[in-house]
């Protein structure tokens, strides 16, 4: 049938759903923290996760978001909150379902075969999760960088940026390009945001001169290439 991943820290949910999704022909890998199920997606490539909100280290709509990165897997979230607003955040975040506990079996694997009928055509080959733009050499999945085989200590906006900026290489990104993916729709007129980013980012790059990521006064910024 389909390779699900559950990420959730409840080791008797975790049982009874890989009990429950085996008993329908699917084969299940679980994972109870966000950082364990990061690595499974990655490694296994399921084609369905299953995602606890309340995961121990770190939120699931940050495991979600991290995941949209580098996959278009489908991403079903379980909450024990129903709030309209948080099912939206999960929704806005790259969450393709999202599903209230408690909930019966009948009603997961509904989801599930609605995700599968309504994935991308392309979610069985989700894409590079490490890459490099010449020097540059970054770790999706780990959030982790290096310029010339030196690591380079990054926050998690700064390691956005950068990502969105290689995944770009070579073109001109907007200020409202970047503001509407690292940001939000909301930050779209805020270019100042970008402008400390980069520079934090440069100086980080030691590119202080903008030769790396050079600027395109009035437009926004471009990641070069090697020639």
């Amino acid at each position: 049938m389909a390779k699900i991943l559950v990420i959730d820290d409840d080791r008797s949910l975790l049982r009874a759903l890989r009990l429950g999704l085996q008993s329908e022909g699917h084969e299940v890998t679980t994972a109870t923290n966000g950082e364990t199920g990061l690595g499974q997606t990655a490694l296994s490539q399921p084609d369905v996760v299953i995602l606890d909100i309340g995961l121990p280290d770190m939120d699931g709509l940050e495991v979600c978001r991290r995941i949209r990165e580098w996959s278009d897997v489908p991403i079903i979230i379980l909450s024990a909150t129903g709030t309209e607003h948080l099912k939206v955040t999960a929704l806005d975040g790259g969450a393709n379902d999202y599903v209230t506990k408690p909930f019966s079996m009948a009603e997961l694997e509904a989801r599930i075969r609605v995700a599968l009928r309504t994935r991308s055509p392309d979610v069985d080959n989700p894409g590079e999760t490490e890459f490099d733009v010449g020097e540059i050499h970054l770790d999706l999945v780990h959030h982790e960088a290096s310029r010339a085989g030196r690591s380079i200590a990054l926050t998690a906006k700064e390691f956005e940026l950068l990502s969105f900026l290689a995944r770009h290489a070579g073109r001109t990104c907007t200020h409202q390009m970047i503001l509407r993916t690292v940001w939000d729709p909301g930050y779209s007129m805020e270019a100042r945001y970008v402008h400390a980013y980069v520079h934090r980012l440069r100086h980080k790059l030691d590119d202080e001169n903008g030769e790396l990521v050079r600027s395109v006064p009035g437009v926004g910024y471009v990641l070069t290439t090697p020639d």
